[in-house]
């Protein structure tokens, strides 16, 4: 029973000031029940409209992304980047993304695929299971009767050569083109594309013009011609490496026909050429521009430009400036640029340091995978990463990763269905016992699948109970 005292004092008080407090009976209940009592919480999704990669690993909701669908409102660029070490899951991320583009009638895909073994490249079963040949790239078969991609195509510009000229040239010579030199291919290029008209020009045609240069050329410009054969001669002998040389066949001849450029896949095997070769970027550069020129077209069409080993193209400073004119270009057109590379380290302490960040900035997707904790916080202050995406970098297990889709920053686990597995897992020690994986290994892969759940859920717990302790103190 209240004090008489204090039950007057509570009375007067309520008179004034009305009741404010009420007293309730404590109630007792167990944890399973009360968890009714709090909502539920989870960062904001991407949108349900587009391409399903998985589901997210703290909230379990599904993740679906689409540059396309989010460009202009969510996305500034619709371009991709994607990191992390080999046995991670990027080769298996790009494979179902793309097939699950193609469901969509209005998307359409090149791949520069640089991978492979036994002869064929990593998208091969892709392209057989969609009844599409791959265009395979190789300087022995190009001798026979392969596939050839010609620089002076009349369907580039003639700006355009020009400019693919001087990138072969220089990416081959490490070094920009002089004044001279460069005087000398332009008089060279001019005079062959004034002269040959019955058929497509080829680069016999430049290096010939190179080492015997027209006297009107020379004269036109005040010098002698003599002058004119010296400045040309370092620009013939790189140019005649795609034509007598290492590289020869592929691109000293008439563009081939029967490359169909309408086709919703097309694959570029690049697998037979060396990888640490200089033969690599000059493939990659000569590519690029003939695609600008004739597959990227003002159709409404939602085009994908898948590139493997992306850092032949972003370490290059010739190459990345030719194709950070097609990013800005192809915005406009519908265009995302889909760049893999291993290391990040590998691009932004390259000589290309500055055209690397231009691309690197254009890119407002950003998938990681795991990397080695030195890698995990040089990657993290490159791209701007929140502090705990960067800590959870090196635990992050196989197929799961960090996507940064323009601030929004997520933990991912990418699922892959049962009719897709045998396509996106090719690599031969996986393959070569069973084309299906068996049910054993099924198993061990669901298995691991619970552990990385259980992990990242722990993580999850450990993360919030920092941010609750970090806000106690505050």
């Amino acid at each position: 029973m209240l004090d008489p005292l204090a039950a007057f004092t509570d009375a007067f008080t309520s008179f004034l000031f009305g009741k404010v407090e009420t007293t309730r009976l404590p109630v007792r209940t167990s944890t399973g029940q009360a968890q009714a009592v709090y909502l539920p919480t989870a960062a904001p999704g991407l949108g349900d409209s587009g391409v399903i990669i998985g589901r997210e690993v703290y909230s379990g909701k599904g993740y679906i992304y689409d540059p396309f669908q989010l460009y202009g409102q969510q996305l500034p660029a619709p371009h991709w980047l994607v990191l992390g070490e080999s046995g991670n899951g990027k080769s298996a991320l790009e494979k179902t993304y793309v097939l699950r583009q193609l469901r969509f009638r209005d998307r359409q895909v090149v791949v520069l695929d640089a991978q492979g073994e036994d002869g064929v490249g990593e998208w091969n079963l892709i392209a057989q299971e969609l009844g599409i040949t791959p265009i395979r790239l190789d300087p022995t078969a190009a001798l026979n009767g392969g596939i050839r991609l010609n620089p002076l195509d009349p369907s580039i510009t003639t700006t355009g050569q020009l400019a693919l000229l001087r990138t072969i040239i220089e990416v081959a010579m490490g070094r920009g083109l002089d004044e001279r030199s460069g005087f000398a291919l332009k008089v060279a290029h001019a005079y062959v594309n004034e002269t040959i008209t019955d058929r497509q020009p080829v680069l016999t045609d430049i290096v010939e013009q190179l080492r015997h240069p027209e006297a009107d050329s020379a004269e036109a410009m005040n010098v002698d011609i003599d002058d004119v054969r010296a400045w040309g001669l370092d620009v013939a002998l790189v140019l005649d490496r795609l034509v007598d040389g290492d590289l020869r066949g592929m691109f000293d001849g008439p563009t081939s026909a029967g490359i169909d450029l309408d086709s919703p896949l097309i694959v570029f095997d690049l697998s037979h050429i060396d990888r640490n070769s200089i033969a690599m970027p000059i493939l990659m550069a000569i590519v690029g521009v003939w695609l600008e020129h004739t597959w990227i077209r003002p159709d409404r069409k939602k085009r994908i430009f898948l590139v493997e080993e992306a850092w032949h193209i972003i370490n290059s400073p010739f190459v990345a400036q030719l194709f950070q004119r097609l990013l800005k270009f192809g915005r406009r057109l519908g265009l995302s640029f889909v760049a893999v590379v291993h290391h990040l380290s590998d691009v932004v302490d390259g000589a290309a340091a500055r055209e690397a960040a231009a691309i690197l900035k254009m890119a407002s997707t950003r998938t990681i995978y795991a990397q080695k904790a030195d890698e995990a916080r040089a990657t993290g202050r490159v791209l701007g990463l929140p502090r705990w995406a960067v800590e959870i970098i090196p635990t992050l297990t196989p197929g799961i990763a960090v996507w940064d889709v323009n601030g929004n920053v997520q933990v991912v686990k990418h699922l892959i269905t049962e009719a897709e597995r045998p396509l996106v897992y090719t690599d031969r020690a996986m393959t070569e016992a069973s084309s299906m994986l068996t049910d054993e290994a099924l198993a061990i892969e669901r298995a691991a699948n619970a552990e990385a759940e259980e992990r990242a859920e722990a993580l999850a717990m450990e993360r919030q109970l920092r941010d609750e302790s970090s806000e106690t103190v505050a």
